[in-house]
């Protein structure tokens, strides 16, 4: 067979343009390239590039970005329960299906459209993510990241690529200054990719918040993140026409204990808000537990609590305006509220 030797017995009409540059050892045995032939032409010099163990760029030069992405997914996809590597056909309706595999860390951030990521030429190396039982090592092109469970992927431009916060998860994982962290939680908040709690239950659940400077970024994205909610819910105030509260207040019975912060109060309707912007640092349950027993405190003494989370706020500020405006228009059907004192926070 020569250089110029067509791959048969089977076409590659049916695959993709970039399944036809970027295909693996099996896939080429398939059509008729034996192990000899595919031996001589990755040789240096070569019209091929091995790329990959068992990958090859069927042509010489470097890889494009696009041909690197192809080529770390075939490199560590496999067909569920069983060894075989994954072949790009048949297609989804987003292109080939990689099983069992995504793009994850920086190159998925890239790929979710992050401003403070490199570019992918830029990137030395690709992390994909797999099953925690897969047996497959990382090389220099490629690092191999483990999990017990696989979060649903996300389509761009073609690729199974991991959520946000599992994205920014991985790739904090290989950074070790909070100057390189920070910029990274901010965006996928600031972009509106996904809530603060969100990343840091990936952070939690990786194991990195034990790192002091992921801490610290930690701590600069919370306060981001409230402040992100506080405008949204000053601006729902605002635009559908809601009375203004009073704001960011503590309430205190008459002589009495403390009854805790509220974001939002309206005094004559005894309605408040709170925002719910809890995040599994360390222990979620107690937190909820503090939310449950204020809330349950002050509905005793007649005050209707509205918890609005980030996110209702971000997606549907409209049905959140709603919300709360039934609960002032009921007020007058209620019986009257304890007095309490209503003190700046």
């Amino acid at each position: 067979m020569t250089h110029n030797t067509p791959l048969s017995p089977r076409p590659l009409h049916h695959l993709s343009d970039i399944h036809r540059r970027v295909l693996t050892a099996a896939q080429l045995r398939k059509h008729g390239v034996s192990a000899a032939e595919l031996t001589e032409r990755c040789r240096p010099g070569g019209p091929w590039r091995q790329l990959l163990p068992g990958v090859v760029l069927l042509r010489s030069g470097p890889p494009t970005s696009e041909e690197r992405l192809h080529a770390t997914l075939l490199y560590a996809a496999r067909f569920p329960g069983t060894g075989v590597p994954q072949q790009p056909s048949p297609e989804g309706p987003h292109g080939p299906v990689y099983a069992e595999a995504m793009i994850t860390g920086l190159a998925a951030l890239t790929l979710h459209g992050f401003s403070s990521t490199p570019p992918l030429p830029a990137l030395d190396r690709i992390d994909v993510l797999v099953p925690r039982a897969r047996r497959l090592r990382s090389t220099d092109a490629v690092r191999i990241v483990r999990t017990p469970v696989m979060p649903a992927p996300q389509q761009v431009t073609g690729l199974p690529v991991a959520p946000v916060p599992r994205a920014v998860a991985d790739a904090v994982a290989d950074l070790t200054e909070a100057h390189e962290v920070r910029p990274l939680l901010s965006e996928a908040v600031r972009a509106g990719h996904c809530e603060p709690a969100a990343v840091v239950r990936e952070l939690h659940q990786a194991r990195l918040l034990a790192r002091p400077h992921v801490v610290d970024a930690v701590d600069s994205l919370l306060a981001e993140g409230r402040a992100l909610a506080e405008d949204r819910l000053y601006r729902m105030v605002r635009e559908y026409g809601l009375p203004d509260p009073v704001w960011n207040v503590d309430l205190r019975l008459p002589g009495g204990p403390h009854l805790g912060g509220l974001d939002a109060y309206w005094p004559d309707e005894a309605v408040a808000v709170e925002l719910d912007t809890r995040a599994a640092r360390q222990d979620e349950d107690a937190l909820w537990s503090e939310y449950a027993r204020k809330r349950e405190l002050l509905e005793r003494l007649g005050i209707t609590v509205v918890h609005i989370s980030p996110r209702k706020l971000r997606e549907s500020l409209e049905q959140q305006a709603a919300v709360v405006r039934t609960a002032l228009m009921a007020s007058g059907d209620r019986p009257p509220a304890a007095h309490v004192l209503v003190l700046p926070r």
